[in-house]
């Protein structure tokens, strides 16, 4: 329990500091409202006794447009009340989104591969939602209805004694009987928020291979796995709806139980002669202004049996520490850099290595075409040298430095990469290729166009820059896409260029254009050109065959090509033959 409150008041006092003022608005508008709600049935019941004994007509009229009055005003902090916590929970909870978004974006490539996109949505989104009225509304109503209790109960020992004990034994019971189903129905919550994670990493799985199910008739299977996991995702919400079910009741019926009580016990005193009516009339105003601060703390309970789940699993998220971490700081030697793999070795899963003692040295300038079959580890270099990744042994270095001695974010600053998959955001063309950068100048972007041979379809866009592209790649082919990318290369202007099968989707006519453009962006950079089609590799200076994890072969490319004996001429003479065919 101590951590769990420790845990609540962490988040409570990171999330609302900077609302202070509003928070402090939030609670004398509640006081405010407190006081409203017990002034109200004590004028209420003045007015009752004046009214049975004869009372004067202004006097009547007075303490009528008062009660009138205090429920005007009521109405109005209510009002204020409500845009001042929803200001401050959308605030709070936008800003712990951000926190959690920007956590995400530092943990490195293993944690996102083990979670699926949709689940982490669930978690950024679903969970934060979950928060928002324990930021706006949880500690000052909590601390508000206490006070109310105390006043009214209170009050009613004022009134008698009895009545007074009667309530309060009521309202014990009532709050003991909340904080116990709480405490139980806590694990039912968190399964149910780990249900509705699962349902969306399923829904965004599916949607993502959306075009291979229907390719392979798999529609069917789709639809039963959907149904298992929302079937699964019932029995869990059922249990803790049932819990929530149950809280509501146990609230319900003990307050009816109290209002017996208290009714018997006024008409006894009220025959016996020591309540009058409007006494009588502030008891049961009194008995109501009970029910409903112990209904508001049992919908704070109950929302908190949802929130103790979601404040857990965004702990752990924001708790899990990234593999890949910042080093000393170590600064690059500027220019072209030179990359050095020393007795490298790497695996994604226990005992299944990718990379095998992986050892070479590339000077400053030069191209590297790295070649082997699918699954050699090709791609797991590239992975290394941005460093997504840290080998297991041996040493990664750029510019001769080994990159656990830099700081992440500097490493990926020199390193431009063009990937087979190019993901274009919903924004302008110019957003997409700038990457949101606003510092970039219409003319640069331009003029990168103008060397990739884009010009042409940039005058046809209807909006020029600012014309919209989807994620989808709306108006553009595949090839384009990749050109693009390599355009976003050009306006970083990298030191070491890294490009993953750059021509595996392109047309003839855009492979020119690939072709024309590649001299330009090799021009003054380290680059290295992973390609399965030995043909893309004319640029390439040196070759590093991978075979197994391992390099078999590491030199010249024109030696290579000029050795027959070569493991690299081998595989040129075989893909010429497969073509020739």
């Amino acid at each position: 329990m101590y951590a769990q409150l420790k845990c609540y008041w962490h988040l409570l006092s990171h999330y609302l500091r900077p609302h202070w003022l509003q928070m402090g608005l939030l609670a004398t508008i509640l006081c405010s409202t407190i006081c409203v709600q017990v002034v109200t049935p004590l004028v209420a019941s003045n007015f009752v006794d004046r009214t049975t004994s004869g009372g004067s007509l202004h006097d009547l009229t007075v303490l009528a447009l008062l009660i009138m009055g205090l429920a005007l005003v009521r109405q109005g902090l209510a009002v204020t009340e409500t845009y001042v916590a929803e200001n401050v929970s959308w605030t709070a909870t936008n800003a712990l989104r951000t926190d959690l978004i920007a956590h995400l974006l530092r943990l490195d490539a293993t944690f996102h591969t083990a979670h699926m996109p949709g689940e982490l949505i669930e978690r950024v989104d679903g969970d934060v939602a979950t928060l928002a009225r324990f930021f706006s509304r949880f500690v000052v109503y909590i601390l508000g209805n206490v006070f109310l209790l105390v006043g009214v109960i209170g009050l009613l020992y004022h009134v008698d004694w009895r009545i007074g004990l009667a309530m309060s034994a009521f309202v014990i019971l009532a709050l003991t009987a909340m904080l116990r189903i709480r405490t139980v129905a806590t694990p039912a919550w968190d399964a149910d928020r780990q249900a509705n994670a699962d349902f969306y990493g399923f829904l965004g799985e599916y949607l993502a291979g959306l075009e291979d199910i229907r390719s392979s008739g798999a529609g069917a299977f789709v639809l039963r796995r959907c149904a298992e996991v929302m079937q699964a995702w019932l029995v869990v919400t059922r249990k803790a709806q049932m819990w929530g079910y149950s809280l509501s009741a146990t609230s319900l019926g003990m307050f009816a139980l109290g209002t017996v009580v208290a009714f018997a016990l006024s008409a006894t005193l009220f025959k016996a002669g020591t309540l009058t009516i409007g006494t009588i009339y502030l008891i049961f105003q009194c008995t109501e202004m009970l029910s409903q601060p112990t209904e508001q703390i049992r919908n704070e309970v109950q929302d908190l049996q949802q929130a103790d789940a979601s404040i857990a699993r965004v702990q752990a998220l924001l708790n899990t520490l990234p593999r890949v971490v910042n080093g000393p700081g170590v600064v690059l030697p500027p220019g072209p850099l030179a990359v050095e793999l020393d007795n490298v070795c790497f695996s994604y899963a226990q005992g299944a290595p990718v990379l095998r003692n992986v050892s070479f040295s590339l000077t400053p300038g030069r191209v590297l075409g790295v070649v082997g079959r699918t699954g050699s580890g090709k791609t797991t270099v590239t992975r290394l040298l941005l460093r997504f990744y840290d080998p297991l042994a041996g040493v990664v270095r750029l510019g001769g430095v080994d990159l656990r001695q830099m700081h992440v974010a500097a490493i990926r600053a020199r390193i431009g990469l063009v990937t087979q998959e190019v993901h274009l955001f919903h924004a302008s063309v110019r957003d997409n290729l700038t990457l949101f950068d606003e510092q970039v100048p219409d003319e640069r972007i331009i003029t990168v166009l103008d060397t990739l041979g884009l010009t042409g379809w940039l005058q046809v866009l209807p909006q020029g820059l600012d014309t919209p592209l989807g994620s989808d790649g709306a108006g553009l082919s595949a090839g384009q896409a990749q050109v693009l990318a390599c355009a976003r290369v050009l306006l970083r202007d990298p030191d070491l260029v890294i490009l993953d099968e750059p021509s595996s989707r392109l047309d003839p006519a855009t492979d020119r254009l690939m072709q024309t453009a590649l001299a330009q962006l090799f021009k003054g950079r380290t680059a290295i050109i992973v390609a399965h089609r030995l043909t893309t590799l004319a640029y390439a200076d040196d070759i590093l065959i991978l075979e197994n994890g391992q390099v078999c072969e590491y030199g010249s490319r024109l030696t290579m090509v000029a050795d027959p004996t070569s493991r690299f001429a081998e595989l040129l003479q075989l893909e010429m033959s497969e073509d020739a065919l």
